[in-house]
C-alpha cells in the first residue's frame, strides 16, 4: 500500500531515502504519560496485594484506589497509543528533486524543500546522541535562513550526506546541459568564387549583390566559447550562489536565460 507522501511525487521523481524520528523520541515526548502508567501500577499492585479492610470505610477507600488506578492507567495507555501511532505515521523522505517532511495521522501536513535552494545543513548531536545514531538537522538557504529542522532524526548522518550527495547530482545534470553560444558570431570572409567560363560571345557579368549573400550563407558560425568553456562558466555562477556572493534570484536568472536559448 502507497504512503501518503509517495501520492506527493512528480512525475520523474524517485525516493532516495527515508527516515523519521529516533523512537527515544516518544519516550521523552512521553514521559508524562509514562509517569502516568507507573503511578497506575503501583496504585493498582498496592490495591491488590497490601490494602486489607475490615470495615465499610476500608473497604470504600480500597474501590476507591482500584477505581482511581484502572483509570490512570486506560488514561496512559491510550496517551502512549496516540504519541507511537503520530510517530509510526512520520515520513522524511529524500528525493532527486527535495527534502519532504511528512507529519499527522487523519491530519495531514507535508512541507519540503527544493534541493537547488539547500546551501547547508547544520548537525547537532549530543554524546547520547552520536552512541545512538540520531541528531537535530538544520537545514539552510543560501541567504543563512533556516528552512526546516528536524528533531532527534534517526541516522542524521546519514540523511545530510545523502540529502547533499542529491543536491550535488541535481546540479551536475543541469550544468551538463550543451549551451550555445553567448554572443552570435561574425561570419569570418570567405575566398572569391572561381570565374566560370563564358561562351564565345560576350561575358555576361555576374552580379556582385548575388555573391555576397552565397559567401555569407556558406560560412559556418563560430562560437566563441567552447562547450566546456560555458559550463565552467555555469560551475562558477552555481559556486559564486552557494558562498553568498549572488542571490539565489539572480542565479536562477542567469541560469534560465542560458537554458533559454536552447
Amino acid at each position: 500500500m502507497a504512503r501518503y507522501a509517495d501520492k506527493l511525487l512528480a512525475d520523474g521523481e524517485r525516493v532516495v531515502l527515508r527516515g523519521r524520528q529516533h523512537v527515544l523520541a516518544t519516550i521523552i515526548e512521553g514521559r508524562v504519560a509514562w509517569s502516568i502508567l507507573v503511578a497506575s501500577l503501583a496504585i493498582v499492585i498496592l490495591d491488590a496485594f497490601f490494602l486489607s479492610a475490615t470495615d465499610d470505610a476500608g473497604r470504600f477507600v480500597r474501590q476507591a484506589f482500584g477505581w482511581i488506578g484502572l483509570a490512570l492507567l486506560v488514561i496512559a495507555l491510550v496517551w502512549l497509543l496516540k504519541i507511537y501511532v503520530e510517530w509510526y505515521a512520520e515520513d522524511y523522505l529524500i528525493t532527486n528533486r527535495r527534502v519532504m517532511k511528512v507529519e499527522g495521522v487523519l491530519k495531514k501536513r507535508s512541507a519540503d524543500s527544493s534541493l537547488e535552494k539547500i546551501n547547508d545543513a547544520v548537525l547537532e548531536q549530543s554524546v547520547l546522541g552520536r552512541m545512538l545514531g540520531y541528531g537535530n538537522l538544520e537545514i539552510l538557504t543560501a541567504a543563512e535562513e533556516s528552512v526546516d529542522k528536524y528533531r532527534m532524526l534517526s541516522q542524521v548522518q546519514q540523511f545530510k550526506r545523502t540529502m547533499l550527495d542529491e543536491k550535488h547530482k541535481l546540479e551536475q545534470e543541469a550544468f551538463q546541459i550543451p549551451a550555445p553560444p553567448l554572443r552570435a558570431s561574425v561570419p569570418m570572409p570567405q575566398p572569391a568564387p572561381e570565374p566560370v567560363p563564358a561562351p564565345s560571345s560576350a561575358p555576361d557579368p555576374v552580379p556582385e549583390a548575388d555573391a555576397a549573400p552565397a559567401s555569407a550563407a556558406a560560412a559556418p558560425a563560430k562560437a566563441e566559447m567552447t562547450s566546456d568553456e560555458i559550463t565552467k562558466t555555469l560551475g562558477n555562477i552555481a559556486d559564486l550562489r552557494d558562498r553568498g556572493a549572488i542571490t539565489p534570484e539572480e542565479y536562477e536568472a542567469k541560469k534560465q536565460e542560458l537554458l533559454g536559448r536552447l
